[in-house]
């Protein structure tokens, strides 16, 4: 749990050395030139590493948590809007999404779907997260997320997204950056196992723009340490909207596996 009040000291140290990677990266950059043209530079240690690739055959974070204890586990990690959540729905056609979970949905008393959209529905009955609700989660009846950004722009938690091929290698570089920089992370694979989630969660809601900036410098730190690295996987961070939209922001799932070992 990361706590707020040093959360922005975190971040000014986090900036200030991006700084001073980004003038040795220019040396670097310069000292190269010189090599090129046939001048021997003056020996000096680089500060880039060799990233670790993560292993996804890791031992697993095992919990001997039943699901009674699970619920109010879950509920105090993922939290998000307390009076709507997110349910996953897959299509004939192979699509999948996220909507928000509405009690009168396929109520033929009430529900036009599909001639009449969810959000244009004069009888939408948002439904709000209860124990129950996490408890089906849990159990595998039903697969829901969260909507982060709360009502006041603030978040209780920021989550990384990274996927394509090289996930594994990013995300082993951008969890050494945490922890070079002394930032709780959890990993979690992705649902279809080609990516991976970032957990870092706050002791108390933040700004979510506040979040955005940790985010976009501890990806700086870690391209600008390791600068043979892209982050090419980097995909975005959640809360992802710069300020709320027109009703509900961007969903994110909630895990409902063990966290991988960091």
């Amino acid at each position: 749990m990361i706590d707020s009040e040093d959360l922005q000291n975190q971040l000014q140290k986090a900036l200030k050395e991006c700084a001073l990677l980004r003038e040795e990266n220019e040396r670097l950059k310069k000292l190269l030139g010189l090599h090129r043209e046939g001048t021997t530079p003056t020996p000096r240690t680089s500060i880039s590493e060799a990233s670790t690739p993560y292993n996804p055959m890791a031992p697993l974070v095992v919990s001997n948590f039943s699901i009674e204890k699970k619920i109010p586990l879950s509920h105090s990690l993922f939290r998000g809007r307390e009076d709507v959540y997110p349910v996953r729905w897959e299509g004939k056609k192979g699509n999948s999404g996220y909507s928000p979970a509405c009690a009168n949905e396929w109520n033929r008393a009430f529900c036009r779907k599909p001639m009449v959209k969810c959000s244009d529905c004069e009888n939408r009955e948002l439904r709000p997260v209860t124990d129950e609700v996490i408890r089906g989660h849990l159990f595998g009846k039903h697969t829901i997320g969260v909507y982060p950004l709360l009502q006041d722009e603030t978040c209780w938690f920021l989550a990384v997204d990274f996927d394509k091929k090289q996930w594994q290698e990013d995300v082993a570089v951008f969890l050494r950056s945490c922890d070079e920089i002394g930032i709780p992370a959890a990993l979690e694979r992705s649902r279809s196992g080609k990516g991976g989630h970032v957990w870092m969660f706050f002791d108390r809601p933040i700004a979510a723009s506040l979040a955005r900036k940790f985010a976009c410098a501890i990806l700086t730190h870690s391209m600008e340490r390791r600068h043979q690295i892209g982050l090419e996987s980097y995909d975005r961070s959640f809360p992802s909207q710069p300020a709320r939209e027109k009703g509900l922001c961007r969903a994110f799932c909630c895990p409902k596996y063990p966290f991988l070992k960091s």
